[in-house]
């Protein structure tokens, strides 16, 4: 258990960066166009679609790690004053809820994705195929699956200890 946790949080970590670096690849993209189109009369080409993509890059690489550390909103202050047991029911229900969610979403995503790497689809402006950011959907999808589970174990081995 304490090995599942640990890749799945370290992967968790891993795909943060990515999605930092998004980030900052997104901020450098919009700077660069807007000084180029102020001031050199030239916008980056296809700079709103590239920035688009980021925007996939950054949310979807960014909500596994935000899970691990509970980052998400809940409704703690509900939640908190019901009895222990009654927590646990709604544990037991909410995460494998969750994970159902994102199983389907992985699966679906992986499903779009190759429908569109098989037709060729791209974007318009650069001609950027759209299956490898829709693939990344589906891999972080299963990453959020992972963590979920992994604290679904652990609210159950914690509630078999007592």
């Amino acid at each position: 258990m304490d090995r599942l946790e640990k890749f799945v949080n370290s992967l968790s970590n891993w795909l943060n960066w990515v999605a930092g670096a998004g980030l900052i690849a997104m901020l450098a993209l919009i700077v660069a166009d807007i000084i180029g189109a102020k001031l050199f009369k030239w916008p980056i080409p296809g700079g709103i679609e590239i920035v688009g993509f980021l925007g996939v890059v950054v949310t979807a690489f960014a909500v596994a790690y935000t899970q691990v550390v509970r980052g998400h909103i809940e409704v703690e202050f509900l939640v908190a004053r019901l009895p222990q047991r009654a927590r646990k029911a709604i544990a037991s229900f909410v995460y494998p809820l969750g994970m159902v969610l994102f199983a389907l979403l992985a699966w679906r995503s992986y499903d779009f994705g190759r429908a569109l790497q098989v037709s060729g689809e791209v974007s318009m402006t650069q001609g950027i195929p759209f299956y490898p950011f829709i693939y990344g959907i589906a891999f972080c999808s299963i990453s959020v699956f992972l963590v979920l589970l992994v604290q679904y174990l652990k609210i159950l081995t914690r509630a078999a200890k007592k």
